[in-house]
């Protein structure tokens, strides 16, 4: 079986994390929450940095871990022994797992230089290559940084440096911790671009730990929202976002994920637009080219619906729709309605006054303006 499936449950006191999940095989996936949600303590006991007592990890078929109670139940017989039919647990170090792991802090060697940190953390790993090293330097930009030692570079170097030591090793399995958390805005707008080109490029499954929507929007694939070591939500990230019954608190950061293509530019205006499966958006020109496929984010705060055609408006942006579904949002006096645009889902946040008065239901014809739209390369 491809892809990752990870059961573990683990009491600690005042926490259980308690988490039964399937993965993709591939792309990123965002393991999403807020600070003390177990996102953390997820990853680390996918590494082995920490052993559940009841849990079962496989990675592409390949067991890590098996433990647990006998009898039945999703983690029932681990421990009295299901592995390859042997009795007993079964359990891989965190060494001999085939993985790069990727901290908040690059933590390197200061006598060393990049290079030497790179050639450090493959010596572990037999199976690590100079393709792989290549591959590394050249995915994150740093051949001209090789030469350096670490008190020359700035934050965003040294995470850059610290992606490509993990990638260096040959890893099946890319564990990133918040890995932007200590960078300031500048220095994340930096490295960015480079986290990209790893989702564009790298055939394995990366599990990227983060409480920022807009990192999680703008790189993740699948989203496993977390709350209280419990998982809340789980799935393809457009979906899950648009998923108006699933409580992901994103506050003023709710919206939806659309995937486009750049469809015209208007240089005059500097604008383009961006065509997805229902319509079409204009944005802000980023200098694409015409027919590159683009992610486009749309805050349901920027969203206004009406029940007739809108007459002539600064809202360039109109959209026809039908509501799909209603919900509660966060505060008392708001509501988020989920509309489907042609193939798509947008999101718009309206106060419930608003809802009543335009007799808002599931089924109705709505027009959407919207008035601001992300577009992430």
């Amino acid at each position: 079986m491809t892809g990752i499936q990870a059961r573990f449950k683990l009491d600690w006191p005042g926490f259980t994390l308690d988490v039964d999940l399937n993965l993709p095989a591939r792309g990123v996936t965002a393991l999403f929450g807020h600070s003390g949600s177990g996102k953390t303590t997820l990853l680390r006991c996918i590494a082995g940095l920490e052993r559940a007592p009841v849990g079962r990890l496989t990675v592409n078929g390949e067991v890590w871990q098996a433990d647990g109670p006998a009898g039945p139940g999703p983690f029932g017989g681990l421990g009295s022994g299901a592995v390859h039919g042997k009795p007993g647990s079964h359990w891989l170090p965190t060494h001999q797992r085939p993985l790069g792991y990727v901290f908040q802090e690059a933590s390197l060697f200061p006598h060393l230089s990049v290079l030497g940190n790179l050639r450090y953390g493959m010596r572990r790993v037999p199976a690590a290559s100079p393709a792989s090293l290549d591959q590394a330097i050249e995915l994150l930009g740093i051949a001209h940084l090789l030469d350096r030692k670490p008190d020359r570079l700035s934050g965003g170097e040294r995470s850059r440096v610290g992606i490509a030591r993990a990638l260096a090793v040959s890893p099946r399995l890319l564990l990133m911790d918040e890995p932007l958390a200590a960078l300031d805005l500048k220095r994340k707008q930096e490295i960015l671009p480079y986290l990209e080109r790893l989702h564009d490029e790298l055939d394995m499954p990366v599990l990227y730990v983060s409480h920022s929507p807009d990192e999680v929007a703008r790189l993740a694939d699948h989203l496993v929202a977390l709350d209280g070591g419990r998982v809340r939500a789980s799935g393809p990230l457009a979906q899950t976002l648009a998923n108006v019954d699933v409580p992901i608190r994103l506050g003023d950061d709710a919206g939806a994920i659309l995937q486009a293509t750049v469809a015209e530019t208007q240089p005059e205006w500097h604008l383009v637009r961006v065509a997805f499966a229902g319509g079409s958006l204009w944005t802000r020109d980023l200098g694409l080219p015409v027919g590159r496929p683009v992610r486009v984010r749309v805050l349901a705060r920027d969203v206004s619906l009406a029940t007739e055609p809108p007459g002539v408006t600064s809202i360039q942006n109109v959209l026809q729709g039908r509501v799909d579904a209603i919900a509660d949002d966060e505060h008392p006096g708001l509501a988020l309605v989920r509309v489907q645009v042609g193939g798509s889902m947008l999101l718009s946040r309206l106060t419930k006054r608003s809802a009543a008065l335009l007799k808002v239901v599931p089924g109705q014809a709505v027009w959407l303006q919207v008035k601001s739209v992300a577009l992430m390369e």
